[in-house]
């Protein structure tokens, strides 16, 4: 059975198809057990739901939670961005929904910022700046969580930069505004009130949100799960499209001499298309008492 427990749409957050799309290709593809993890983001799963019952896809709710992070021997002590899944959680749980909507909201508030910021660079460059019209179309392509990525698409196809990487490296980087933070705590608390479990999210992925930013080391990374994640834990991804097989069997005998949970998936955002491709072994979905 093939097996991807993470995957985002464009209904909520930074994929580039919808839900019916995602749910029609993973069936042709003949994927038995997926999860939609969209970023700080869980409205959409009620339909996902739906999705997968008519496809005859087995289906585990789940959301990609941002958290900030710090470790004092790490980095100075200076809070990073981690990202954790959750995975089997109500999703009607009312502080959970609650937090999320207050994110969502927090992210168009931050969008607003980072365009303020963009316009002073434009001003020194000569450019016309943003105006509340350019906000209604940067809004009008965001399906679900408002993100820097929307504004780096924008940032293209009018013209201003030739890519993604163009985008991030002369203005979002530059004039970025801090995330609503949440913290590990926080975050362990609301999915195992709601009934779910918190995984941590590629932990060697050298080109995302991960321990890379403190250290490229796994045994250090795995020292820094020991000691300031373990209470908040209840798994680790294993199986990602940016570990190499040696990370895959670190972490799997971490995982094995910590007694936690292991998840994989191809955090696929259809650019490109990779749902399915990562080898998830068929154990994975009886730790969810499918």
């Amino acid at each position: 059975m093939k097996i991807d427990l993470h995957i985002h749409s464009k209904n909520g957050s930074d994929g580039k198809w919808t839900l019916e799309e995602i749910f029609a290709e993973a069936s042709r593809r003949a994927i038995g057990l997926m999860s939609i993890t969209d970023h700080d983001a869980i409205h959409c799963q009620d339909v996902a739901l739906s999705l997968a019952e008519r496809y005859g896809i087995a289906y585990i709710a789940g959301v990609e939670l941002n958290v900030t992070f710090s470790h004092r021997s790490y980095g100075e002590g200076k809070g990073i961005s981690l990202d954790f899944l959750g995975y089997g959680y109500d999703i009607h749980n009312e502080p959970l929904v609650d937090k999320l909507r207050a994110l969502r909201s927090f992210r168009e508030r931050r969008a607003r910022e980072i365009l303020e910021n963009i316009n002073r660079e434009f001003q020194k460059e000569g450019r016309r700046s943003f105006t509340d019209r350019d906000m209604e179309a940067i809004q009008a392509s965001v399906d679900g969580s408002f993100g820097r990525p929307h504004i780096a698409d924008y940032l293209i196809r009018q013209g201003v930069v030739r890519d993604k990487r163009e985008a991030f490296e002369r203005y979002l980087v530059r004039c970025n505004v801090p995330k609503m933070p949440l913290s590990l705590e926080e975050a362990s608390a609301l999915m195992r009130g709601a009934g779910g479990k918190l995984i941590l999210a590629h932990p060697n992925d050298p080109n995302g949100t991960s321990l890379v930013t403190l250290t490229p080391s796994l045994a250090e990374q795995q020292t820094i799960i020991r000691e300031g994640m373990l209470p908040y834990i209840d798994g680790v991804e294993c199986w990602h499209s940016r570990h190499s097989e040696s990370t895959v069997d670190a972490y799997r005998m971490f995982a094995r001499e910590e007694g936690l949970m292991v998840t994989g998936g191809s955090d696929c955002h259809q650019q490109p298309v990779v749902m399915g491709t990562v080898r998830v072994p068929e154990y994975v979905a009886g730790q969810f008492r499918l």
